[in-house]
């Protein structure tokens, strides 16, 4: 699951052709992909900026045909730009990932991966929450110029619970 056969797919696609042709302007800022290791819930959508209406539109692509929906966004938001020559392969990130809970003793089986493309402090990367059996979970971030993950941190479900729970 190559990134630039899902951009090329997107880019064939008459609407976003026509989304082009009316913002001329808008720039990919963030992608969203799951890997459903148990079911059948893959998902792929590439979004793009549109500074001339400070609009976020977000494209389907596990659609058929690709479906363009407006998303609400802050009014405050800008998103920053993706570069247009990146590269990376989701089941290598996968493989990495994996690896890596071998590496460090992880027990479990994964269930769902959610990969979030973004760019931070003018890098690429792709922000990886992996769903595991046993209630456990993984956050990984993935390097995409390095090609490498860069931070890796096992919780559990009840870690995220207290988080959510904690009253300031």
């Amino acid at each position: 699951m190559d990134f630039q056969f899902y951009l090329e797919k997107l880019l064939e696609s008459e609407e976003f052709k026509e989304f082009k042709t009316e913002f001329p302007d808008a720039f990919l800022c963030s992608g969203f992909f799951t890997l459903d290791e148990e079911g059948t819930d893959n998902q792929q959508h590439l979004d793009y900026w549109a500074p001339s209406v400070k609009k976020l539109y977000s494209f389907k692509l596990n659609e058929n045909p690709i479906v363009k929906v407006e998303t609400e966004t802050n009014s405050d938001f800008i998103p920053k730009k993706i570069k247009d020559n990146i590269d990376f392969d989701l089941e290598r990130v996968e493989s990495l990932i994996k690896e890596e809970m071998e590496n460090q003793k992880i027990k479990g089986r994964v269930q769902k991966l959610i990969f979030s493309l973004q760019n931070t402090e003018e890098k690429d990367y792709l922000l990886s929450t992996v769903f595991l059996s046993g209630l456990g979970l993984i956050k990984a971030m993935y390097d995409i110029d390095e090609k490498k993950i860069t931070e890796f941190e096992k919780k559990s479900f009840f870690d995220m619970m207290k988080f959510i729970g904690k009253k300031d």
